[in-house]
Parts: C-alpha cells; sequence; structure tokens
C-alpha cells in the first residue's frame, strides 16, 4: 500500500505541474466503476480478476495466456487479482508522459520487484506474434550485451526502455541476415516486402505496404537500403518538421529533393539516402517530383496516441474511397447540406441585430431628405432601436431568415466544398485559381435561394422606422412582390456574393492553415478566429455591392429616389451622396459578417468531428491529430482519467515496439472461452 500511495502521489504531482498529462480521475468516480466491473469478493473487498480487467473493462480479445499477460500490468502484486489500490496505481501511471515506456516496461516485469531478468524477457517474447515470425537468437550478442554473457544481470526500468528500442531494430536485421543465405549484403524485392510486412507491419500505411516491391523497381534491396527505409519510416515525424521549415511553415508549398535535403542538414542527421528513399515513395505513389505536407502525412506510420476528438457518432459508408458511388457522393452532398443549415442557422441567430443595424444604416438617405438622418451611426442605431421597439425589434426579421439560412449557408458550404474536391488533385493540393473559383461558385449558387429571403427580410427590417406605420408580415410581402419581384436586386446579390466567396473561402483555408499545430491540427478557436478574420476583407470590399443591393429591394417612400437597375442606382447615389454612400454601414457589414461566419464555420466543422461519416471523400483539413491515425473502434464511457490511455498504450505496444500479443479470431470467441 506504501509502495502504491507513493505512486499515486508522484502522479498528482505531475499532474498539478504540467497540465498536458492527462487529469487524475475523481477517487470516487473510479471506485464506482471498479465495483462496477470486479466479480471476485475477498475479506469483503471486491478484486477484479483477469478476465475482468481486460475482457470486461478493456474490452480486449485477448487469448487465455495474453489476457493474464495483460493484467499483470496493473496486478503488481502479481496474485492474479487487481485490487482497487492496483486499479487506481494503474490509472495514474496512464496519465504519465512515458507511460507508454512504464505500460511495456510492467508488462515484462513478471514479478514485480522494478526490474526485468533475462528469464522474464524470453517468458513474454516468446509469447508474442513477432517470435513466431523471427526465430530471433536469444542467446546471441545482442541479448549478451543487455543481460550479460550468463544472461544473469537484470535491467531496470531506464534501461529497458533503452532495450526495447533498440531490439526491435535488432529484430529487423536478424530478419534480413536470415534471408541473405549467401552473406551479399542483399536480399530479394519479395524477401524485403516479406520481411517489411511480417516484422515491421506496424510502420507501414496502405500507401507504403502496397507498394514496397514497386520502390524497389524489382533490384534487389541492399542492407544499407533497407535500414535507410526503416529509419525513415520511424523518423516521419521529424520529415514533416523539416519540410515545415524549408516552407516556412506552409504545408502547401511543393519542395524539391535538393531543398528538403538542405533543410534536413542544417536541421538533423538524415541521411541523403533516406531523402531519396523518401522522393521514390512519393513518386511511386504520385508520380510528383516534388512533395507537400500531405505525400508525408500518408506515408508517416499510425501512431498510437489515440484522437483528442470525442465524436458523438461515426459512420462508415465505403471501404475505401474506390467505392464512392455516385449515389455515395450525393449522400456526402445531403449530409454536408444538413450541417451547414444547422451551422448557419446558429451563425445568423449569434449577429442577428448587427445585421439589422446594418441593414437600417445603409438605406439611411441624406439626398432626399436633407437633414433628416435617423441615426447618427451604428452605436445610435442600436439604441434607437431598443428604446422604440424593444429588444426584440433588433431580430425582426430573423423567421425568414433562419429559413433562408439553411439553404443559403448550406448550398454555399456544399458547393464550395463540392468543387473544391473535384479540383483538388490526389495528392490533396487545391490551386489557387481553383480555390477561388469554388468559392465564386458557392458565392453564385446561393443566389438563388436567398435572394427572395434577402428581400423579404430586408423590408421587415425597415419596416420598424416608421413611427405608427402598419405592421409588415412576410407573407404580405411575399403576396405584394410576386415571384419576380422576389428576384429584384439579383444582379446586385451576384456583384456581392460572388467575390465575397471568392475572397472569403480561399482566405479562410490558408488562415486556418496558418494557425495549425505542428501536425496540422486546427483547435476549435483557431477554427473561429480563421473564419472572423477572413470574414474582414471579404465583408468590407464587396460593400459597395451590398449597399446598391439593399437600396434596390427597399422600397422607396414618398420624396426617395427610386432606383431602376444595378448602373442606375450607382449613379444616383454617386450624384446625390457622393462616393462614401456605397461604404455606409462597413463597420456593421464586418461586424456582422465576420463573426458571423466564423461562428458557421466552426460550427460547421466541429459538427463534421463530433458526427463523422466517412463517405470515401476529402474532410476538412486540421480537423484530427495528424499524429492521432489510429482510432479505437468504440469509446467504453467508463474509461475515464487515465484509463482514456489504456488502450492506446496497448495498441502502442504492439505498433511501436511490434510485440504483439496473440487475439481471438472475435470477440465472440473470447466469451465462449470465458464461458
Amino acid at each position: 500500500m506504501t509502495k502504491v500511495a507513493t505512486i499515486e502521489k508522484r502522479n498528482d504531482e505531475k499532474d498539478e505541474n504540467n497540465p498536458m498529462h492527462i487529469k487524475r480521475a475523481a477517487t470516487e468516480k473510479l471506485r464506482e466503476i471498479f465495483n462496477k466491473y470486479a466479480t471476485q469478493q475477498i475479506n469483503g473487498e471486491l478484486h477484479m480478476t483477469s478476465e475482468d480487467f481486460v475482457r470486461s473493462f478493456l474490452g480486449q480479445s485477448y487469448n487465455e495466456e495474453s489476457t493474464k499477460l495483460v493484467a499483470g500490468i496493473a496486478d503488481t502484486s502479481k496474485d492474479g487479482l487487481i485490487s482497487f489500490a492496483e486499479f487506481q496505481a494503474f490509472e495514474g501511471l496512464l496519465c504519465t508522459p512515458d507511460a507508454l515506456y512504464k505500460t511495456a516496461f510492467q508488462l515484462f516485469d513478471r514479478n514485480g520487484n522494478g526490474s526485468v531478468t533475462y528469464s522474464e524477457f524470453v517468458d513474454v517474447f516468446k509469447k508474442t506474434d513477432l517470435h513466431a515470425k523471427i526465430p530471433f537468437k536469444l542467446d546471441g550478442p545482442f541479448i549478451q550485451l543487455y543481460f550479460g554473457k550468463d544472461r544473469q544481470r537484470v535491467i531496470n526500468y531506464v534501461e529497458f526502455s533503452q532495450f526495447l528500442h533498440d531490439f526491435h531494430e535488432e529484430c529487423a536485421m536478424e530478419a534480413f541476415r536470415l534471408k541473405d543465405t549467401s552473406g551479399s549484403g542483399f536480399i530479394s524485392a519479395l524477401d524485403f516486402q516479406d520481411i517489411m510486412v511480417n516484422v515491421k507491419k506496424h510502420l507501414l500505411t496502405s500507401e507504403v505496404r502496397d507498394n514496397l516491391i514497386a520502390v524497389t523497381e524489382g533490384h534487389k534491396v541492399s542492407f544499407p537500403y533497407f535500414m535507410a527505409f526503416n529509419s525513415l519510416l520511424n523518423n516521419m515525424e521529424l520529415i514533416k518538421r523539416i519540410y515545415l521549415n524549408a516552407t516556412s511553415g506552409n504545408r502547401l508549398e511543393p519542395i524539391t529533393k535538393d531543398e528538403l535535403l538542405h533543410s534536413a542538414q542544417t536541421m538533423s542527421q538524415i541521411t541523403p539516402l533516406e531523402i531519396d528513399i523518401l522522393f521514390q515513395l512519393t513518386g511511386v505513389i504520385h508520380q510528383s517530383g516534388r512533395i507537400v505536407y500531405t505525400d508525408l502525412s500518408n506515408i508517416a506510420p499510425e501512431h498510437y496516441i489515440r484522437n483528442i476528438t470525442h465524436r458523438l457518432a461515426e459512420i462508415r459508408a465505403v471501404e475505401s474511397p474506390a467505392d464512392r458511388s455516385f449515389m455515395i457522393q450525393m449522400l456526402e452532398s445531403t449530409y454536408r447540406f444538413t450541417l451547414g443549415s444547422v451551422a448557419g442557422a446558429v451563425g445568423a441567430t449569434a449577429v442577428y441585430p448587427i445585421d439589422l443595424v446594418k441593414t437600417r444604416m445603409q438605406n439611411q438617405r441624406t439626398g432626399s431628405f436633407i437633414g433628416e438622418v435617423a441615426y447618427r451611426n451604428s452605436w445610435d442605431c442600436c439604441k434607437k432601436v431598443i428604446r422604440h421597439e424593444g429588444m426584440l425589434g433588433l431580430y425582426r426579421g430573423l423567421v425568414p431568415q433562419l429559413m433562408g439560412v439553411a439553404p443559403e449557408k448550406a448550398i454555399k458550404l456544399t458547393v464550395n466544398d463540392l468543387v473544391r474536391d473535384k479540383l483538388t488533385d490526389k495528392q490533396g493540393n487545391i490551386p489557387t485559381w481553383a480555390e477561388v473559383l469554388a468559392g465564386g461558385c458557392a458565392g453564385g449558387s446561393q443566389v438563388i435561394f436567398t435572394n427572395p429571403l434577402e428581400i423579404v427580410k430586408i423590408r421587415l427590417q425597415v419596416a420598424g422606422e416608421i413611427a405608427g406605420g402598419a405592421k409588415v408580415r412576410a407573407l404580405s410581402v411575399v403576396r405584394e412582390l410576386g415571384l419576380f419581384g422576389l428576384y429584384k436586386g439579383a444582379r446586385a446579390c451576384l456583384l456581392r456574393d460572388v467575390p465575397f466567396s471568392a475572397i472569403y473561402f480561399p482566405m479562410y483555408a490558408h488562415t486556418k492553415a496558418a494557425f495549425a499545430d505542428d501536425e496540422g491540427y486546427n483547435h476549435p478557436l483557431t477554427l473561429l478566429a480563421a473564419g472572423a478574420i477572413a470574414g474582414i476583407p471579404a465583408a468590407s470590399l464587396v460593400t459597395p455591392a451590398d449597399v446598391i443591393k439593399t437600396r434596390l429591394q427597399v422600397v422607396a417612400r414618398t420624396g426617395q429616389t427610386t432606383y431602376t437597375g444595378v448602373m442606375d442606382a450607382a449613379r444616383k447615389i454617386m450624384a446625390e451622396e457622393g462616393p462614401r454612400a456605397f461604404w455606409k454601414g462597413t463597420v456593421a457589414r464586418v461586424f456582422r459578417s465576420s463573426p458571423q461566419f466564423g461562428v458557421t464555420l466552426v460550427t460547421y466543422e466541429l459538427l463534421q468531428r463530433m458526427l463523422y461519416v466517412d463517405f470515401g471523400g476529402s474532410r476538412p483539413a486540421g480537423s484530427e491529430l495528424a499524429t492521432a491515425k489510429a482510432s479505437i473502434e468504440r469509446v467504453n464511457p467508463d474509461h475515464i482519467g487515465g484509463y482514456q490511455a489504456a488502450l492506446p498504450m496497448l495498441n502502442g505496444i504492439e505498433t511501436k515496439f511490434g510485440l504483439s500479443l496473440p487475439r481471438f479470431t472475435s470477440t465472440l470467441a473470447a466469451r465462449r472461452q470465458v464461458s
């Protein structure tokens, strides 16, 4: 108990000193979960069996021997049962920064005495899949270097962590020696593939695995090439940093081999052979002489750390991009349209009062009624609306706006995503002109839906300016205008919306990329900031078109100037009010559009993260940690605190060290074995 308490105290201190660590679970909640799974009662206290811990709590289908080994990681007393103190101590261990190595160490520390003997190592290693594939010389010179010639030396934790790191590399070299029966220093391309698939499987993405023969061009593989190939895959996270150093953080800039090699020599000891292999791999996969960041992400091995995004739902509509049918693509557009509708409604509601003030400021005329200025500025307008019409006055016309925001924002986001997908190459790159075109198409497509709702909204927004005037309803406005009247000012609407979206979406994409972390992941706050910043130039630069549209769509009162079209409105506004009139409401427009699109885009992307459906197409860049491509099928809500990392750590022992333990072929088989 003293040892356990010491571990808990140390882990608590680490949590306080470093907020980046996983937060420890509350003792009361942890005990409640422990009691839920524990089935053995000894001296009035509940204990977990190996099956309780591994199969019920962790939900893993290891076979009988593997189950005991995994349970032994938490069972520090090695009595075959896990007490609550041990259960809580292991939860604390999983919160530490070196939890992966500590978990692996406790797997091999069969006696629980804080060290690993040769016999303990051999006992566990012989139960792994790796031993079945590679007849490693357990009495060879490598083992003697760590355990001594007589193999009586014991290894402590820090030494064992280095041993694990070196051991798997030694396994690969041993496999090469076994294949190189003539001692020539070469193996065939097929032997190379066999070693990589059986010994280094955890380093292979599907793209790399499918091109192992192609990258060698069928030629024999030398030992230096073999070692450099493995070193490259082991150091892909470092290669990413070298790339970012070469491009000054730009993930979209293609670079040559010489440019990457120059950056590598200034940063690290990555060899020219490793760079050659990298470009051979990307060349085989994408037939390009340059690489971009997405190439590196496609080659980088899956990491054991689990995704931090907690999804409410995750559905796989297709097994691979090759299965994308026309119907699947239609479903993808419908999915995006639905999420865009929700996101648009959230964004519009958040900034609607600003939109109302903007509209009234733009409709305020100084040419027809000299001196009759209702509002001095936007703030004055806001105060007078509240004073004369109440707080609800700031939300006049919200209902038709929300009815319109569904097709407006949804069609804009969907069309932009659709066109971007079509113009994006196989490497995930899209040129700037294509981004502008996608944005322009999105802006143009929305007008057919939004113009009728815009004109109704605007007339409702300005209706409150006339004291004692008859109450204006949306239905009466529609009846008065008729079908064609609902598209009054459509050309001005196109003049505003096409350039707005052509500016906004490319700038949002690049701003978001600039705000992403080193792994390309965007925190929700960076998404919000990118959306808001991109809205500033887009909203301000198209204000003249917005002013003209507003004047065309508002009913002119007696004595006010009327307009017959875009050019007529532009000429009359210039003649009567001067060039400054074209920029009326710019501040209110920026303050409305910028946060609205920020809220809309962050909502849209977060919805795609939480309600994730894989249609085999693209998804928003920066939506997941690049180091977290491996995911667990289902997240047990009882895995709280450090136990959030339990499955990733077990997965890490396999993917980082290649030490996979035998499992049943299915969870059902495991249940049958238990019963």
